[in-house]
């Protein structure tokens, strides 16, 4: 099992930048991908972004892509999502997950991941 805490979410107007952070502890060895998660207020959670530990092959959700940049420090076991030009419709809560299944690549199947964190919250202002 990984435990997994993240922090840096926040209040900021639209057009600002975030910078998420993820520390994991625990079982780390094995792990397949590493994903970020947003869910907004009402809504399903969804993966905007992924990166497999192994290579750091990164995607993104088409929502996301060229403002949001995930990225690890395995050294430090610490997962990061850089935020840039956010928008009211990123407003949310940002969840850090981790996969042990084989495979990492969109769709993101939520259900695959067993590990999670509590989340952050971000908030983005018009």
């Amino acid at each position: 099992q990984v435990q997994l805490v993240e922090s840096g979410g926040g209040s900021v107007q639209a057009g600002g930048s975030l910078r998420l952070s993820c520390a994991a502890s625990g079982n780390t060895r094995g792990l397949n991908c590493m994903a970020w998660f947003h869910q907004a207020p009402g809504m399903e959670r969804e993966g905007v972004a992924i990166i497999s530990p192994g290579d750091s092959t990164t995607d993104y959700a088409d929502s996301v892509k060229g403002r949001f940049a995930i990225s690890q420090d395995k050294a430090k076991n610490m997962l990061y999502l850089q935020m840039n030009n956010l928008r009211p419709e990123d407003t949310g809560t940002y969840y850090c997950a981790a996969r042990r299944r084989s495979g990492c690549s969109f769709p993101v199947r939520r259900y695959t991941y067993v590990d999670w964190g509590q989340g952050t919250q971000v908030t983005v202002s018009s």
